[in-house]
């Protein structure tokens, strides 16, 4: 994605027609026992997409003493986490400065991309991060730097660039929380009168990336960060609605209550479609009516997932593929974990579960992002860990985030993984897993940038 241009992710070819009904994935009993198998029998070209996962069921963590420890990913597996946390550290900090040397330094502290998706405004988000972790205020220092680079950058676009990922709320918003955190009134101020000043037009999409539900996303995490009342809670509401109006209208019998199209496609991913238009809806105070098309679109996508346990890209699409947050089972698991969380129903967290024994299987993505790579996945596996308290999701977690710390660097250099079209970007490449890292030090904290609140 260039500065504001089109769209990135990776796509699957979609066929005509409605999803037809797919059977359920197999029990949670069953799939242990079929895991190893599973991987076995799939097709190269699937198989091409990812590593095999020859991790151990569980690693038990050392104790305090010394003594000889097993080498290489076994090695960092079973150290106690303080200590593993401390190479998480390390290695973040070292690599969120070979992101600013390779996305701010030596491009003359000049930004011609401004998103957060793959230019400097994702470097800003990077450094916000590591100052929220080690409080390091030079860190934050450098944040707005970058922010205020980008948004001179941005002035004059389209108005169509309007969300947090990929547009000038992003800027705004980022902009505006750091500015507090600086003590900054007067950037604060700006920033805030900057995204007033952000319009949505009716030809505008309703996906994340590009369209309402990213703009939504913008409103929500000012919200969060500065007050409740940052952004009204009519004008919230407002949108929110609107987005609901526009799934009905694409919504037919016996199908989706709501629905979405964008570029020519129903996609049920985070990116583009239901799960992230439907994540960002869940955060807001929807009437009943409203709250029954979410989760009855949440159940239609539950039933009409793939026998594998995996979930179309797009409507009626019937490639089983995709294992990225963009399209797939990893970001419809954080949509369902959400879920469980506000309808309390039992039945979206063993979906969330069964999302994630796809990701633990299929998941280990020849590519580092965060978007469609091992650094994406592995917040899975956070997410549940916060949901279910359960350490064995915390075990894999640390198993993606140590197969990078370990591999990355190698695999690479080798052609083996691919580093991302901008090898240095948020979503796409390193600066999404240092991210991964720093999340890791405290994984009760951790969130998926730009789409966990």
């Amino acid at each position: 994605m260039g500065n504001g241009g089109g769209g990135t992710c990776e796509k699957a070819k979609a066929t005509e027609g409605l999803a037809t009904r797919r059977e359920p994935p197999p029990s949670s009993s069953s799939r242990a026992s079929k895991s190893k198998r599973g991987r076995s029998t799939r097709g190269d070209a699937m198989a091409d997409r990812f590593f095999p996962n020859d991790f151990p069921d569980f690693v038990a963590e050392a104790g305090g003493g010394g003594g000889d420890r097993p080498a290489g990913l076994r090695g960092l597996l079973s150290l106690p986490y303080a200590r593993l946390s401390d190479r998480f550290l390390r290695a973040a900090r070292r690599l969120k400065d070979k992101v600013v040397e390779e996305t701010w330094v030596k491009p003359g502290r000049q930004v011609t991309d401004y998103t957060l998706y793959t230019g400097a405004l994702g470097t800003a988000l990077l450094l916000f991060k590591s100052f929220r972790v080690t409080g390091d205020r030079g860190d934050l220092a450098l944040a707005a730097d970058i922010v205020r680079a980008c948004d001179d950058a941005s002035q004059g676009l389209p108005r169509r660039f309007l969300t947090f990922i990929c547009g000038r709320a992003g800027v705004c918003a980022l902009g505006a929380v750091i500015a507090k955190h600086c003590d900054d009134q007067l950037r604060l101020t700006q920033y805030l009168s900057s995204f007033d000043e952000i319009t949505i037009t009716e030809k505008v999409p309703n996906e994340l990336l590009y369209g309402r539900a990213g703009y939504l996303w913008a409103c929500l995490f000012l919200n969060k960060h500065l007050s409740e009342k940052t952004i009204p809670l009519e004008h919230i509401n407002s949108v929110a609605k609107d987005i609901i109006k526009e799934g009905r209208k694409l919504s037919s019998k016996g199908s989706s209550p709501l629905m979405y199209e964008w570029h020519g496609k129903k996609y049920w991913g985070a990116a583009h479609g239901l799960a992230g238009i439907m994540h960002v809806l869940m955060h807001t105070e929807l009437k009943l009516d409203e709250q029954d098309d979410v989760k009855n679109t949440l159940l239609y996508m539950t039933k009409n997932r793939f026998p594998s346990g995996n979930y179309p890209s797009s409507e009626g699409n019937e490639s089983d593929r995709l294992v990225h947050w963009c399209h797939g089972a990893p970001g419809v698991a954080l949509t369902l974990a959400k879920a469980y969380e506000v309808f309390h129903d039992d039945h979206f967290k063993q979906s969330a579960a069964d999302a994630a024994e796809v990701v633990w299987n299929r998941g280990l993505l020849k590519r580092v992002g965060i978007c469609h790579g091992v650094s994406g996945n592995a917040y899975v596996f956070l997410s549940l860990y916060r949901l279910t308290g359960n350490i064995e999701y915390l075990y894999r977690a640390k198993a993606f985030a140590c197969f990078l710390l370990e591999k990355a660097d190698e695999l690479i250099a080798e052609g083996a993984m691919h580093g991302g079209d901008r090898p240095f970007s948020l979503f796409e490449g390193k600066a999404g897993m240092a991210y991964l890292l720093l999340d890791m030090i405290d994984p009760s904290e951790s969130r998926f940038p730009a789409y966990e609140l």
